[in-house]
């Protein structure tokens, strides 16, 4: 009987196989970013956009649907529960084109109660026949924008006349 002996392989013959040139395609690529970001990230980078002033105000259901982040500052609003919150910090979601865009400039109680995203164009959405889980739903959802978002200050009812805030309240008392 006689064995078949291999040859032994060579350096070169290690270093060029398929799986070899692959990894080492792969480092140099790698390599090639690295660096490319190192000196690509010394151009300047333009400061973000500064603030925008805190809003402070009760609002009519017709003064709100200005606030749909369609105006020239982008700003956008809702209300749950009649308290109005500043969520232009979430315009992916409720800006124009979000998914629930169509809360932008409503009164969102009622969607959010029942798990409709739309928002009612009456002019005030009286939410009293909901029922006692979608008022809790509501309520739950309230919770969560006030941890979000700013207060803007309340939906005025028709007839009622709105608040006069001043600038150094206290957030405890604008969430009244």
């Amino acid at each position: 009987m006689t064995s078949k002996e291999e040859a032994p392989s060579s350096s070169w013959d290690e270093l060029t196989s398929p799986v070899n040139l692959i990894l080492v395609a792969i480092i140099v690529y790698l390599l090639y970013k690295i660096l490319k970001s190192h000196f690509d990230g010394d151009e300047p980078v333009a400061p973000p956009p500064p603030p925008m002033p805190k809003l402070r105000k009760d609002l009519t259901v017709a003064e709100l649907k200005k606030y749909d982040g369609t105006g020239p500052d982008g700003r956008v609003l809702l209300a749950v529960n009649g308290v109005i919150f500043d969520v232009t910090r979430g315009k992916r979601f409720y800006g124009p084109g979000g998914p629930y865009s169509a809360f932008a400039g409503k009164d969102a109680t009622r969607g959010l109660a029942t798990g409709q995203v739309a928002a009612d164009d009456k002019e005030y959405d009286d939410v009293s026949d909901l029922t006692a889980d979608e008022v809790a739903s509501a309520k739950e959802w309230e919770e969560q924008f006030r941890e979000k978002y700013d207060i803007v200050g309340r939906l005025l009812k028709p007839g009622e006349t709105p608040n006069v805030y001043s600038d150094d309240e206290s957030e405890g008392k604008k969430s009244q």
